[in-house]
């Protein structure tokens, strides 16, 4: 076997690119410096000075954690792939010679900007971005939640009640590393789905409902793009509709139609949005033991079309980034979800682009 050489890299880095690697179409849409400036902010690192080892460039740790959310990898095996992978190298702008981040650094980076609060101040960097390119949030908004699965808790029915009251116990505090493992900020829901027709043809007589633990991430899209425009993280159990008063609405859309399903349907969502100057597009609830009017079912059925569109976003973050929540507490759920949503507009970016380009 012959020694290879840096031709030889290149050439293998040429037969990637012709397969298409979707990190170096990232390195071509994506201006990652407009980072820079929020993420020095949050970093806060010192000036050097007083010596010590420098810090890795703040830009290439946050697109080492791009990698990590369109894979879906763990610290340590995201040290391990940069190490194996010529195109994870080219993308982060690293040689074979260059010194590679370990899974520690990884965490304590991430753990800075989520410290610092830093996850808004990204997403809404490149928003500008977005918008700067074009891309305005137009033809009104469409609203809706899905649930983000993290590490369940085993948790007496005791412990339960004390979280939920949110209070720690004495135990617990007496034992920071059980508490640091402890997620007091997730909670159970029920996840309900529809039920499927049987091997006989029958269909159960209700619907199926399954204990889901962990957080929600609550999205508004553009109808029009289809962007994450606004965004909000809580705990599984949380309520929809409430959300939609909690700057879920984004003022700065082309037009004033807000789709939703009924979870979102309140005389005070109603109210609100009517105040706030929004036209509500809401599906309508049925009538409870009465049928529902046809003129209301064939107004439902108009906006459905228009509402799924968001579902679209959630089964892109599960299918192709596997969205889940791998850590400990709200604000690094939030965190993780924030990124998940950036890399959703990245990657619809790339597909916007292709598609202009093509046209």
């Amino acid at each position: 076997m012959k020694q290879s050489g840096f031709f030889d890299v290149e050439e293998r880095l040429a037969r990637l690119s012709g397969l298409g690697d979707q990190l170096e179409a990232f390195s071509r849409t994506v201006d990652f410096e407009v980072f820079r400036p929020d993420l020095e902010k949050a970093l806060a690192y010192s000036d050097g000075s007083k010596g010590g080892r420098p810090p890795f460039d703040p830009v290439l740790m946050f697109k080492i954690l791009v990698i990590q959310t369109l894979n879906n990898l763990s610290d340590e095996r995201t040290e391990y792939l940069i190490n194996d992978r010529l195109s994870f190298m080219r993308f982060l702008g690293l040689g074979l010679s260059d010194r590679v981040p370990d899974a520690k650094t990884v965490w304590l980076y991430q753990k800075r900007l989520t410290q610092a609060g830093a996850i808004d101040g990204l997403f809404n960097r490149f928003d500008a971005t977005l918008r700067n390119v074009g891309y305005l949030p137009m033809s009104g908004q469409i609203l809706d939640a899905t649930l983000v699965a993290a590490p369940k808790q085993r948790n007496t029915n005791a412990e339960k009640a004390d979280l939920r009251a949110g209070r720690i116990l004495e135990d617990w505090q007496d034992k920071p590393a059980k508490l640091s493992h402890k997620d007091r900020h997730a909670r159970w829901t029920l996840k309900f789905t529809k039920a499927k027709q049987q091997d006989d043809g029958t269909m159960p007589s209700s619907d199926l409902a399954i204990p889901f633990f962990g957080y929600k991430s609550h999205v508004s899209i553009d109808r029009k793009y289809r962007f994450i425009r606004k965004w909000k993280t809580t705990h599984a159990a949380a309520s929809d509709g409430a959300r939609l008063r909690e700057g879920l609405l984004d003022k700065t859309n082309t037009a004033s139609s807000v789709w939703a399903d009924t979870a979102y349907r309140s005389k005070a969502n109603e109210d609100f949005m009517e105040k706030q100057g929004f036209v509500s597009k809401v599906h309508r609830k049925k009538p409870h033991l009465k049928p529902m009017l046809r003129h209301i079912q064939k107004s439902n059925a108009g906006k459905s079309v228009i509402r799924s569109r968001v579902e679209h976003v959630f089964a892109d973050q599960k299918s192709q980034t596997g969205l889940f929540v791998r850590t400990v507490g709200i604000s690094r759920a939030t965190m993780r979800i924030g990124l998940a949503n950036i890399v959703y507009n990245m990657r619809r970016l790339l597909f916007l682009e292709r598609l202009n380009a093509s046209a």
